[in-house]
Protein backbone atom coordinates (compact mmCIF):
# COMPACT_ATOMS: atom_id res chain seq x y z
CA UNK A 1 0.00 0.00 0.00
CA UNK A 2 2.51 2.11 0.42
CA UNK A 3 4.35 1.47 -2.44
CA UNK A 4 1.48 2.24 -4.39
CA UNK A 5 1.11 5.68 -2.78
CA UNK A 6 4.87 6.48 -3.55
CA UNK A 7 4.68 5.24 -7.07
CA UNK A 8 1.15 7.42 -7.21
CA UNK A 9 3.10 10.59 -5.83
CA UNK A 10 5.45 10.27 -7.95
CA UNK A 11 3.62 10.09 -11.30
CA UNK A 12 1.81 13.02 -10.36
CA UNK A 13 3.72 15.81 -11.42
CA UNK A 14 3.39 14.26 -14.87
CA UNK A 15 -0.71 13.64 -14.88
CA UNK A 16 -1.12 17.35 -13.78
CA UNK A 17 1.26 18.68 -16.53
CA UNK A 18 -0.56 16.65 -18.92
CA UNK A 19 -4.02 18.03 -17.71
CA UNK A 20 -2.54 21.71 -17.92
CA UNK A 21 -1.12 20.95 -21.80
CA UNK A 22 -4.88 19.70 -22.77
CA UNK A 23 -6.49 22.53 -21.06
CA UNK A 24 -4.01 25.02 -22.81
CA UNK A 25 -5.02 23.33 -25.80
CA UNK A 26 -8.90 23.15 -25.42
CA UNK A 27 -8.86 26.66 -24.82
CA UNK A 28 -6.90 27.68 -27.77
CA UNK A 29 -9.25 25.53 -30.06
CA UNK A 30 -12.25 27.32 -28.53
CA UNK A 31 -10.50 30.46 -29.13
CA UNK A 32 -10.01 29.71 -32.86
CA UNK A 33 -12.68 27.42 -33.52
CA UNK A 34 -15.73 28.75 -31.48
CA UNK A 35 -17.55 30.75 -34.46
CA UNK A 36 -17.59 27.83 -36.83
CA UNK A 37 -18.38 25.52 -34.36
CA UNK A 38 -21.50 27.74 -33.09
CA UNK A 39 -22.54 27.64 -36.70
CA UNK A 40 -21.97 23.89 -37.39
CA UNK A 41 -24.09 23.03 -33.80
CA UNK A 42 -26.71 25.00 -35.08
CA UNK A 43 -27.28 23.68 -38.58
CA UNK A 44 -27.02 20.16 -37.24
CA UNK A 45 -29.71 21.78 -34.77
CA UNK A 46 -31.71 22.31 -37.30
CA UNK A 47 -31.03 19.05 -39.30
CA UNK A 48 -32.10 17.05 -35.99
CA UNK A 49 -35.54 19.60 -35.31
CA UNK A 50 -36.34 18.46 -38.98
CA UNK A 51 -35.52 14.88 -38.80
CA UNK A 52 -37.77 14.71 -35.75
CA UNK A 53 -40.97 16.01 -37.94
CA UNK A 54 -43.15 13.81 -39.19
CA UNK A 55 -43.25 12.57 -42.63
CA UNK A 56 -46.86 14.28 -43.50
CA UNK A 57 -45.72 18.10 -42.29
CA UNK A 58 -42.80 17.49 -45.13
CA UNK A 59 -45.02 16.97 -47.71
CA UNK A 60 -47.80 19.43 -46.47
CA UNK A 61 -44.99 22.09 -46.69
CA UNK A 62 -43.92 21.00 -49.81
CA UNK A 63 -47.42 21.16 -51.46
CA UNK A 64 -47.70 24.59 -50.15
CA UNK A 65 -45.12 25.47 -51.89
CA UNK A 66 -45.97 23.89 -55.26
CA UNK A 67 -49.48 25.36 -54.68
CA UNK A 68 -48.10 28.64 -54.34
CA UNK A 69 -46.12 28.62 -57.54
CA UNK A 70 -48.73 27.25 -59.34
CA UNK A 71 -50.76 29.88 -58.52
CA UNK A 72 -48.18 32.16 -59.87
CA UNK A 73 -47.93 30.55 -63.08
CA UNK A 74 -51.77 30.72 -63.30
CA UNK A 75 -52.17 34.32 -62.51
CA UNK A 76 -49.52 34.93 -65.30
CA UNK A 77 -50.85 33.35 -67.95
CA UNK A 78 -54.60 34.86 -67.14
CA UNK A 79 -52.47 38.34 -67.67
CA UNK A 80 -51.26 36.99 -70.96
CA UNK A 81 -54.36 35.61 -72.09
CA UNK A 82 -56.26 38.79 -71.65
CA UNK A 83 -53.17 40.46 -73.29
CA UNK A 84 -53.63 37.96 -76.41
CA UNK A 85 -57.34 38.62 -76.37
CA UNK A 86 -56.74 42.34 -76.84
CA UNK A 87 -54.43 42.18 -79.48
CA UNK A 88 -56.86 38.94 -81.69
CA UNK A 89 -59.51 41.82 -81.42
CA UNK A 90 -57.53 44.19 -83.00
CA UNK A 91 -56.53 42.02 -85.51
CA UNK A 92 -60.00 40.30 -86.26
CA UNK A 93 -60.77 44.18 -86.82
CA UNK A 94 -57.46 44.70 -89.22
CA UNK A 95 -58.41 42.22 -90.94
CA UNK A 96 -62.10 43.36 -91.32
CA UNK A 97 -60.51 46.53 -92.47
CA UNK A 98 -58.26 44.89 -94.94
CA UNK A 99 -61.04 42.44 -96.37
CA UNK A 100 -63.46 45.69 -97.09
CA UNK A 101 -60.61 47.35 -98.38
CA UNK A 102 -59.38 44.78 -100.78
CA UNK A 103 -63.37 44.26 -101.97
CA UNK A 104 -63.42 47.91 -102.49
CA UNK A 105 -60.23 47.96 -104.57
CA UNK A 106 -61.42 44.84 -106.16
CA UNK A 107 -64.62 46.55 -107.44
CA UNK A 108 -63.18 49.50 -107.96
CA UNK A 109 -60.64 47.82 -110.17
CA UNK A 110 -63.54 46.17 -111.92
CA UNK A 111 -65.11 49.46 -112.38
CA UNK A 112 -62.20 50.89 -114.02
CA UNK A 113 -61.16 48.40 -115.93
CA UNK A 114 -65.07 48.50 -117.22
CA UNK A 115 -64.24 51.80 -117.76
CA UNK A 116 -61.04 51.89 -119.69
CA UNK A 117 -62.55 49.33 -121.75
CA UNK A 118 -65.22 51.57 -122.63
CA UNK A 119 -63.01 54.90 -122.86
CA UNK A 120 -60.51 52.56 -124.86
CA UNK A 121 -63.30 51.65 -127.06
CA UNK A 122 -64.78 55.36 -127.23
CA UNK A 123 -61.06 57.10 -128.09
CA UNK A 124 -60.39 54.27 -130.40
CA UNK A 125 -63.82 54.85 -131.98
CA UNK A 126 -62.96 58.71 -131.46
CA UNK A 127 -59.44 58.22 -133.10
CA UNK A 128 -61.26 56.51 -136.01
CA UNK A 129 -63.63 59.33 -136.55
CA UNK A 130 -60.72 61.81 -136.14
CA UNK A 131 -58.61 60.13 -138.50
CA UNK A 132 -61.71 59.53 -141.21
CA UNK A 133 -62.48 63.06 -140.96
CA UNK A 134 -58.79 63.92 -141.36
CA UNK A 135 -58.32 62.03 -144.62
CA UNK A 136 -61.78 62.85 -145.76
CA UNK A 137 -60.99 66.98 -145.25
CA UNK A 138 -57.60 67.48 -146.04
CA UNK A 139 -56.25 66.78 -149.98
CA UNK A 140 -54.41 63.12 -148.84
CA UNK A 141 -55.77 60.06 -150.93
CA UNK A 142 -57.98 62.16 -153.42
CA UNK A 143 -58.11 65.27 -154.75
CA UNK A 144 -59.84 68.58 -153.18
CA UNK A 145 -61.63 71.36 -155.21
CA UNK A 146 -60.09 74.30 -153.95
CA UNK A 147 -60.98 78.15 -155.03
CA UNK A 148 -57.70 79.04 -156.27
CA UNK A 149 -54.23 78.13 -157.04
CA UNK A 150 -53.09 80.33 -154.09
CA UNK A 151 -54.81 77.61 -151.35
CA UNK A 152 -52.37 74.60 -153.23
CA UNK A 153 -49.90 73.68 -150.38
CA UNK A 154 -46.35 72.66 -152.53
CA UNK A 155 -44.61 69.95 -151.35
CA UNK A 156 -41.13 69.61 -150.18
CA UNK A 157 -38.82 66.19 -151.69
CA UNK A 158 -36.28 65.47 -149.02
CA UNK A 159 -33.60 62.38 -149.57
CA UNK A 160 -32.17 60.88 -146.58
CA UNK A 161 -29.19 63.51 -146.59
CA UNK A 162 -31.18 66.78 -148.68
CA UNK A 163 -34.22 68.82 -148.16
CA UNK A 164 -34.72 71.16 -151.51
CA UNK A 165 -36.87 73.79 -150.00
CA UNK A 166 -39.66 75.04 -151.77
CA UNK A 167 -40.40 78.33 -149.19
CA UNK A 168 -36.64 79.08 -148.92
CA UNK A 169 -36.68 82.64 -147.59
CA UNK A 170 -35.00 85.36 -149.22
CA UNK A 171 -31.68 84.91 -147.41
CA UNK A 172 -31.77 81.21 -147.20
CA UNK A 173 -30.19 78.64 -149.39
CA UNK A 174 -33.02 76.23 -151.72
CA UNK A 175 -31.33 73.09 -150.39
CA UNK A 176 -30.09 72.23 -147.36
CA UNK A 177 -28.46 69.24 -144.82
CA UNK A 178 -31.63 68.40 -142.38
CA UNK A 179 -30.28 68.68 -138.71
CA UNK A 180 -32.19 68.98 -135.48
CA UNK A 181 -35.97 68.51 -135.33
CA UNK A 182 -35.76 68.61 -139.09
CA UNK A 183 -33.18 65.18 -138.94
CA UNK A 184 -35.15 63.62 -136.00
CA UNK A 185 -39.02 64.32 -138.04
CA UNK A 186 -37.72 62.52 -141.22
CA UNK A 187 -35.80 59.83 -139.15
CA UNK A 188 -39.12 59.14 -137.36
CA UNK A 189 -40.93 59.20 -139.96
CA UNK A 190 -39.12 56.54 -142.61
CA UNK A 191 -38.84 54.20 -139.62
CA UNK A 192 -42.53 54.38 -139.14
CA UNK A 193 -42.72 53.00 -142.58
CA UNK A 194 -40.49 50.58 -142.45
CA UNK A 195 -42.02 49.34 -139.73
CA UNK A 196 -45.69 49.17 -141.35
CA UNK A 197 -43.68 47.76 -144.72
CA UNK A 198 -42.25 44.70 -142.56
CA UNK A 199 -45.23 43.95 -140.09
CA UNK A 200 -46.65 41.60 -142.91
CA UNK A 201 -43.30 40.02 -144.09
CA UNK A 202 -42.74 36.47 -142.49
CA UNK A 203 -39.06 35.26 -140.74
CA UNK A 204 -37.94 33.89 -144.34
CA UNK A 205 -38.64 37.43 -146.43
CA UNK A 206 -35.77 40.03 -146.44
CA UNK A 207 -36.97 43.24 -144.06
CA UNK A 208 -37.03 46.66 -145.28
CA UNK A 209 -34.13 49.16 -144.31
CA UNK A 210 -32.72 52.56 -144.13
CA UNK A 211 -31.09 52.11 -147.55
CA UNK A 212 -34.26 50.84 -149.22
CA UNK A 213 -35.49 54.69 -148.76
CA UNK A 214 -35.19 56.18 -151.82
CA UNK A 215 -36.79 59.63 -151.68
CA UNK A 216 -40.30 61.80 -150.18
CA UNK A 217 -41.52 64.85 -149.85
CA UNK A 218 -44.19 66.19 -147.41
CA UNK A 219 -46.27 69.58 -146.63
CA UNK A 220 -48.15 70.55 -143.80
CA UNK A 221 -51.73 72.09 -143.73
CA UNK A 222 -53.08 73.78 -140.89
CA UNK A 223 -55.58 72.45 -139.92
CA UNK A 224 -54.79 68.46 -140.32
CA UNK A 225 -51.29 67.82 -140.01
CA UNK A 226 -48.39 66.93 -141.92
CA UNK A 227 -48.33 64.53 -145.26
CA UNK A 228 -45.68 62.44 -145.90
CA UNK A 229 -45.56 60.23 -149.33
CA UNK A 230 -42.43 57.19 -149.25
CA UNK A 231 -40.92 55.50 -151.65
CA UNK A 232 -38.78 52.52 -151.08
CA UNK A 233 -37.43 49.79 -153.62
CA UNK A 234 -39.62 46.65 -153.61
CA UNK A 235 -37.16 44.08 -152.03
CA UNK A 236 -39.22 41.43 -153.72
CA UNK A 237 -38.37 42.31 -157.27
CA UNK A 238 -35.52 43.53 -156.84
CA UNK A 239 -34.65 42.71 -160.55
CA UNK A 240 -37.07 44.70 -161.68
CA UNK A 241 -35.28 48.52 -161.98
CA UNK A 242 -38.63 49.89 -162.19
CA UNK A 243 -40.57 48.36 -159.15
CA UNK A 244 -41.42 50.62 -155.59
CA UNK A 245 -43.27 50.61 -153.10
CA UNK A 246 -45.06 53.50 -152.46
CA UNK A 247 -46.47 54.40 -148.63
CA UNK A 248 -48.60 57.60 -147.26
CA UNK A 249 -48.23 58.66 -143.43
CA UNK A 250 -50.08 61.42 -141.54
CA UNK A 251 -49.11 63.08 -138.58
CA UNK A 252 -52.27 64.44 -137.55
CA UNK A 253 -52.69 67.35 -135.47
CA UNK A 254 -54.63 66.92 -132.10
CA UNK A 255 -57.04 68.72 -130.22
CA UNK A 256 -56.04 72.10 -128.69
CA UNK A 257 -54.71 71.90 -125.14
CA UNK A 258 -53.71 74.56 -122.81
CA UNK A 259 -50.38 74.04 -121.57
CA UNK A 260 -49.44 77.51 -119.67
CA UNK A 261 -51.17 80.63 -118.46
CA UNK A 262 -49.52 83.05 -116.70
CA UNK A 263 -50.04 86.90 -116.23
CA UNK A 264 -47.52 89.64 -117.17
CA UNK A 265 -47.20 92.97 -116.03
CA UNK A 266 -44.75 95.53 -118.24
CA UNK A 267 -45.67 98.78 -116.42
CA UNK A 268 -42.61 98.97 -114.38
CA UNK A 269 -39.97 96.95 -116.85
CA UNK A 270 -37.27 99.28 -118.18
CA UNK A 271 -35.42 98.90 -121.57
CA UNK A 272 -32.07 99.88 -122.27
CA UNK A 273 -31.34 100.46 -125.63
CA UNK A 274 -27.68 100.31 -126.50
CA UNK A 275 -26.69 102.32 -129.61
CA UNK A 276 -23.15 101.97 -130.78
CA UNK A 277 -22.44 104.76 -133.07
CA UNK A 278 -19.40 106.53 -135.40
CA UNK A 279 -19.96 109.80 -137.47
CA UNK A 280 -23.05 109.83 -139.11
CA UNK A 281 -24.49 112.35 -137.61
CA UNK A 282 -27.54 113.17 -139.69
CA UNK A 283 -28.56 109.34 -139.18
CA UNK A 284 -28.56 109.95 -135.70
CA UNK A 285 -30.89 112.70 -135.65
CA UNK A 286 -33.24 111.73 -137.41
CA UNK A 287 -33.02 108.16 -134.78
CA UNK A 288 -33.35 111.09 -131.66
CA UNK A 289 -36.17 112.50 -133.56
CA UNK A 290 -37.82 109.05 -133.76
CA UNK A 291 -36.85 108.14 -130.25
CA UNK A 292 -38.81 111.45 -129.03
CA UNK A 293 -41.69 110.64 -130.81
CA UNK A 294 -41.81 107.03 -129.65
CA UNK A 295 -40.47 107.13 -126.70
CA UNK A 296 -40.29 110.45 -125.16
CA UNK A 297 -43.45 111.49 -125.98
CA UNK A 298 -45.23 108.19 -125.49
CA UNK A 299 -43.41 105.15 -123.78
CA UNK A 300 -40.95 106.72 -121.20
CA UNK A 301 -39.08 103.53 -120.05
CA UNK A 302 -36.49 103.19 -122.27
CA UNK A 303 -33.03 104.17 -121.29
CA UNK A 304 -30.66 105.15 -124.20
CA UNK A 305 -26.93 104.55 -124.01
CA UNK A 306 -24.95 105.66 -127.04
CA UNK A 307 -21.45 103.88 -127.48
CA UNK A 308 -19.21 106.48 -129.77
CA UNK A 309 -15.95 105.50 -131.41
CA UNK A 310 -13.81 108.31 -132.07
CA UNK A 311 -13.86 112.33 -132.30
CA UNK A 312 -14.83 112.81 -135.75
CA UNK A 313 -18.47 114.36 -135.12
CA UNK A 314 -18.43 113.76 -131.09
CA UNK A 315 -19.44 117.28 -130.31
CA UNK A 316 -22.58 116.87 -132.53
CA UNK A 317 -23.87 113.76 -131.23
CA UNK A 318 -23.13 115.30 -127.53
CA UNK A 319 -25.00 118.40 -128.50
CA UNK A 320 -27.44 116.65 -129.93
CA UNK A 321 -28.12 114.80 -126.94
CA UNK A 322 -28.01 117.56 -124.53
CA UNK A 323 -30.27 119.50 -126.58
CA UNK A 324 -32.90 116.80 -126.20
CA UNK A 325 -32.39 116.32 -122.51
CA UNK A 326 -33.09 119.80 -121.44
CA UNK A 327 -35.99 120.43 -124.24
CA UNK A 328 -37.58 117.06 -123.07
CA UNK A 329 -36.36 117.04 -119.24
CA UNK A 330 -35.88 113.36 -120.32
CA UNK A 331 -33.01 112.52 -118.01
CA UNK A 332 -32.58 108.72 -119.07
CA UNK A 333 -29.78 109.21 -121.63
CA UNK A 334 -26.53 108.64 -121.85
CA UNK A 335 -23.22 108.70 -123.91
CA UNK A 336 -20.44 106.68 -123.43
CA UNK A 337 -17.02 107.33 -125.60
CA UNK A 338 -14.53 105.34 -126.96
CA UNK A 339 -11.20 106.49 -128.62
CA UNK A 340 -11.02 103.18 -130.97
CA UNK A 341 -11.60 101.76 -134.39
CA UNK A 342 -15.34 101.42 -134.98
CA UNK A 343 -16.52 97.43 -133.89
CA UNK A 344 -20.12 96.95 -133.02
CA UNK A 345 -19.60 93.86 -130.82
CA UNK A 346 -16.95 95.94 -128.94
CA UNK A 347 -19.59 99.33 -128.79
CA UNK A 348 -22.59 96.93 -127.53
CA UNK A 349 -20.17 94.95 -125.23
CA UNK A 350 -19.28 98.57 -123.54
CA UNK A 351 -22.50 100.27 -123.35
CA UNK A 352 -23.80 96.73 -121.86
CA UNK A 353 -21.50 96.93 -119.37
CA UNK A 354 -21.88 100.55 -118.11
CA UNK A 355 -25.10 99.73 -116.58
CA UNK A 356 -24.46 99.33 -113.37
CA UNK A 357 -27.77 99.70 -111.82
CA UNK A 358 -30.80 96.82 -111.25
CA UNK A 359 -30.84 93.99 -113.73
CA UNK A 360 -32.76 95.44 -117.40
CA UNK A 361 -33.78 94.50 -120.66
CA UNK A 362 -31.14 95.62 -122.81
CA UNK A 363 -32.64 96.62 -126.86
CA UNK A 364 -29.25 96.03 -128.95
CA UNK A 365 -29.97 98.63 -131.83
CA UNK A 366 -28.48 100.12 -134.76
CA UNK A 367 -28.73 103.70 -135.93
CA UNK A 368 -31.20 102.87 -139.20
CA UNK A 369 -33.79 100.93 -137.10
CA UNK A 370 -37.33 102.61 -137.04
CA UNK A 371 -39.32 101.10 -133.90
CA UNK A 372 -42.95 101.49 -132.76
CA UNK A 373 -44.79 100.84 -129.08
CA UNK A 374 -46.02 97.55 -130.15
CA UNK A 375 -42.48 96.30 -130.68
CA UNK A 376 -40.99 97.65 -127.26
CA UNK A 377 -44.32 95.93 -125.79
CA UNK A 378 -43.15 92.65 -127.56
CA UNK A 379 -39.51 93.19 -126.38
CA UNK A 380 -40.98 93.42 -122.57
CA UNK A 381 -43.24 90.70 -123.30
CA UNK A 382 -40.82 88.04 -125.18
CA UNK A 383 -38.22 87.98 -122.57
CA UNK A 384 -38.00 86.26 -119.54
CA UNK A 385 -34.79 86.34 -116.69
CA UNK A 386 -33.07 82.91 -117.17
CA UNK A 387 -35.66 81.62 -119.22
CA UNK A 388 -36.28 83.83 -123.11
CA UNK A 389 -34.79 86.49 -125.51
CA UNK A 390 -36.06 87.83 -128.42
CA UNK A 391 -34.34 87.85 -131.76
CA UNK A 392 -37.14 89.87 -133.91
CA UNK A 393 -36.93 89.02 -137.95
CA UNK A 394 -36.66 92.51 -139.37
CA UNK A 395 -38.77 93.99 -142.34
CA UNK A 396 -35.79 95.43 -144.52
CA UNK A 397 -36.71 98.39 -146.73
CA UNK A 398 -35.80 98.50 -150.20
CA UNK A 399 -33.56 101.27 -151.69
CA UNK A 400 -36.35 103.97 -152.09
CA UNK A 401 -34.53 105.59 -155.16
CA UNK A 402 -35.00 102.19 -156.54
CA UNK A 403 -38.78 101.28 -155.77
CA UNK A 404 -40.55 104.90 -155.76
CA UNK A 405 -38.90 105.45 -159.04
CA UNK A 406 -40.22 102.36 -160.97
CA UNK A 407 -43.45 103.46 -160.17
CA UNK A 408 -42.85 107.12 -161.85
CA UNK A 409 -43.38 108.53 -158.14
CA UNK A 410 -41.87 110.53 -155.60
CA UNK A 411 -39.68 109.54 -152.66
CA UNK A 412 -42.41 109.92 -149.82
CA UNK A 413 -41.64 110.87 -146.01
CA UNK A 414 -40.15 107.87 -143.85
CA UNK A 415 -43.15 107.41 -142.05
CA UNK A 416 -44.73 106.63 -145.06
CA UNK A 417 -42.26 103.85 -146.14
CA UNK A 418 -43.16 101.88 -143.34
CA UNK A 419 -45.20 99.52 -145.63
CA UNK A 420 -44.91 95.36 -145.33
CA UNK A 421 -45.43 94.47 -148.89
CA UNK A 422 -42.64 92.71 -151.11
CA UNK A 423 -42.30 95.27 -153.01
CA UNK A 424 -41.28 97.96 -150.30
CA UNK A 425 -38.81 95.13 -148.52
CA UNK A 426 -38.27 91.66 -147.64
CA UNK A 427 -37.84 90.06 -144.11
CA UNK A 428 -34.32 89.95 -143.02
CA UNK A 429 -34.22 86.21 -141.80
CA UNK A 430 -30.59 86.34 -142.26
CA UNK A 431 -30.60 89.61 -139.37
CA UNK A 432 -29.93 88.89 -135.98
CA UNK A 433 -28.52 91.97 -135.26
CA UNK A 434 -31.51 93.33 -132.92
CA UNK A 435 -32.27 91.62 -130.01
CA UNK A 436 -34.02 91.91 -126.94
CA UNK A 437 -32.38 89.84 -123.18
CA UNK A 438 -31.86 90.38 -119.94
CA UNK A 439 -28.87 92.03 -118.93
CA UNK A 440 -27.75 88.91 -116.47
CA UNK A 441 -28.74 86.52 -119.35
CA UNK A 442 -26.39 88.49 -121.88
CA UNK A 443 -23.61 88.09 -119.27
CA UNK A 444 -23.97 84.17 -118.26
CA UNK A 445 -23.54 83.53 -122.38
CA UNK A 446 -20.55 85.68 -122.16
CA UNK A 447 -22.04 88.13 -124.38
CA UNK A 448 -20.16 89.67 -127.91
CA UNK A 449 -17.07 88.76 -129.23
CA UNK A 450 -15.23 92.28 -128.89
CA UNK A 451 -12.50 90.99 -130.90
CA UNK A 452 -14.63 91.41 -134.02
CA UNK A 453 -13.65 94.52 -135.79
CA UNK A 454 -15.70 96.37 -139.27
CA UNK A 455 -18.76 95.16 -140.22
CA UNK A 456 -21.02 91.98 -138.77
CA UNK A 457 -20.39 88.56 -137.78
CA UNK A 458 -20.50 89.48 -133.99
CA UNK A 459 -24.12 88.86 -134.12
CA UNK A 460 -24.36 85.73 -135.40
CA UNK A 461 -22.17 84.39 -132.63
CA UNK A 462 -24.26 86.15 -129.54
CA UNK A 463 -27.14 84.51 -131.69
CA UNK A 464 -25.39 81.03 -131.99
CA UNK A 465 -24.40 80.95 -128.13
CA UNK A 466 -27.63 81.52 -127.04
CA UNK A 467 -29.42 78.77 -129.45
CA UNK A 468 -26.72 75.95 -128.09
CA UNK A 469 -27.51 77.09 -124.23
CA UNK A 470 -30.89 76.28 -122.05
CA UNK A 471 -32.32 79.71 -123.32
CA UNK A 472 -35.66 79.42 -125.07
CA UNK A 473 -34.82 81.73 -128.36
CA UNK A 474 -37.95 83.70 -129.85
CA UNK A 475 -37.62 84.47 -133.17
CA UNK A 476 -40.43 85.60 -135.21
CA UNK A 477 -41.39 88.09 -137.76
CA UNK A 478 -41.88 91.48 -135.91
CA UNK A 479 -43.89 94.17 -137.93
CA UNK A 480 -43.43 97.04 -135.47
CA UNK A 481 -39.54 97.35 -136.51
CA UNK A 482 -37.83 98.40 -139.54
CA UNK A 483 -34.28 98.57 -140.86
CA UNK A 484 -34.14 101.13 -143.70
CA UNK A 485 -32.24 101.08 -146.37
CA UNK A 486 -28.74 103.21 -146.63
CA UNK A 487 -25.77 102.66 -149.29
CA UNK A 488 -23.11 100.17 -147.95
CA UNK A 489 -19.44 100.37 -148.67
CA UNK A 490 -17.61 96.86 -147.85
CA UNK A 491 -14.01 97.56 -147.10
CA UNK A 492 -12.10 95.39 -149.13
CA UNK A 493 -9.45 94.49 -146.25
CA UNK A 494 -12.42 92.72 -144.65
CA UNK A 495 -11.28 88.90 -144.03
CA UNK A 496 -13.31 86.53 -146.83
CA UNK A 497 -16.24 85.56 -144.90
CA UNK A 498 -17.23 89.17 -143.75
CA UNK A 499 -16.67 90.43 -147.07
CA UNK A 500 -18.91 88.07 -148.84
CA UNK A 501 -21.86 88.51 -146.13
CA UNK A 502 -21.40 92.38 -146.92
CA UNK A 503 -21.73 92.31 -150.63
CA UNK A 504 -24.53 89.41 -150.27
CA UNK A 505 -26.62 91.85 -147.73
CA UNK A 506 -26.18 94.81 -150.34
CA UNK A 507 -27.28 92.86 -153.42
CA UNK A 508 -30.24 91.69 -151.44
CA UNK A 509 -31.03 95.58 -150.02
CA UNK A 510 -31.27 97.46 -152.96
CA UNK A 511 -34.68 95.99 -155.18
CA UNK A 512 -36.25 92.95 -155.19
CA UNK A 513 -36.14 90.48 -157.94
CA UNK A 514 -38.74 92.02 -160.31
CA UNK A 515 -37.40 95.32 -159.81
CA UNK A 516 -33.61 94.55 -160.23
CA UNK A 517 -34.90 92.89 -163.25
CA UNK A 518 -36.52 95.52 -164.78
CA UNK A 519 -33.60 97.89 -164.03
CA UNK A 520 -31.17 94.94 -166.02
CA UNK A 521 -33.80 95.07 -169.06
CA UNK A 522 -34.05 98.60 -168.98
CA UNK A 523 -33.32 99.17 -172.44
CA UNK A 524 -36.36 96.78 -173.90
CA UNK A 525 -38.50 98.46 -171.16
CA UNK A 526 -37.55 101.77 -172.43
CA UNK A 527 -38.26 100.41 -176.14
CA UNK A 528 -41.58 99.25 -175.28
CA UNK A 529 -42.87 102.15 -173.62
CA UNK A 530 -41.34 104.28 -176.85
CA UNK A 531 -43.41 102.08 -179.43
CA UNK A 532 -46.46 102.19 -176.68
CA UNK A 533 -46.48 105.97 -177.32
CA UNK A 534 -46.43 106.50 -180.49
CA UNK A 535 -49.00 104.06 -180.87
CA UNK A 536 -51.26 106.07 -178.81
CA UNK A 537 -49.82 109.40 -180.28
CA UNK A 538 -49.04 110.29 -176.62
CA UNK A 539 -45.03 111.13 -175.71
CA UNK A 540 -43.70 108.00 -173.95
CA UNK A 541 -43.60 108.27 -170.31
CA UNK A 542 -40.14 106.46 -169.38
CA UNK A 543 -40.14 106.70 -165.78
CA UNK A 544 -37.05 104.44 -165.39
CA UNK A 545 -34.02 106.07 -163.90
CA UNK A 546 -30.68 104.01 -164.49
CA UNK A 547 -30.61 102.23 -161.68
CA UNK A 548 -26.88 101.54 -161.08
CA UNK A 549 -26.11 105.28 -161.33
CA UNK A 550 -28.13 106.09 -158.94
CA UNK A 551 -27.38 104.09 -156.24
CA UNK A 552 -23.68 105.19 -157.21
CA UNK A 553 -24.27 108.82 -156.46
CA UNK A 554 -26.48 108.15 -153.44
CA UNK A 555 -23.12 105.73 -152.01
CA UNK A 556 -20.83 108.82 -152.98
CA UNK A 557 -23.44 110.89 -150.76
CA UNK A 558 -23.57 109.14 -147.80
CA UNK A 559 -20.98 106.58 -146.66
CA UNK A 560 -21.43 103.80 -144.28
CA UNK A 561 -18.93 102.61 -141.83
Amino acid sequence: MKKMYNRMSQQMPRVIFLLFCLSMMSMMYVAKFGVYMDAQFRSERRLVEFSSKQPSEIERDSSREVVASLQERIRNLENLLASTSEKAKHLTSQVTNQTLLIRSLQEFKNSTEKNMESTSTRVSSNTSEIMTDILNNAEILKGVALKSEYELIPFTKFTLNRIFLVEPGLGRRVVEKPIGYKRKDINDVILYAMGELNKRRTADMKLYEMEDFIEGMYRTEPLTGTQYELYFRDIDNSNKRSSYKKITVVRPFTTLYNVEETSKNTSDTWINLVLPLSGRKDAFQQFLSRFIRVVINQDQRVFLTVVYFGQDGLEDVKNLMTSTAKTYRYKHMKLVTLKEEFSRGRGLQVGVLSWKTNDVILFLCDVDIVFNLDFLERCRLNTEKGKRVYFPIVFSLYNPNVVYSLQDMPIPAEKEQLVISRNTGFWRDFGYGMTCQYRSDFKSVNGFDEYISGWGGEDVFLYQKFVKSDYMVIRATDPGIFHLWHAKQCDPKLNSEQYRSCIRSKALNEASHAQLGLLAFKDEVRLHKSLAGNQTGLPPQIGLIDGPSLIRSHEAREPVR
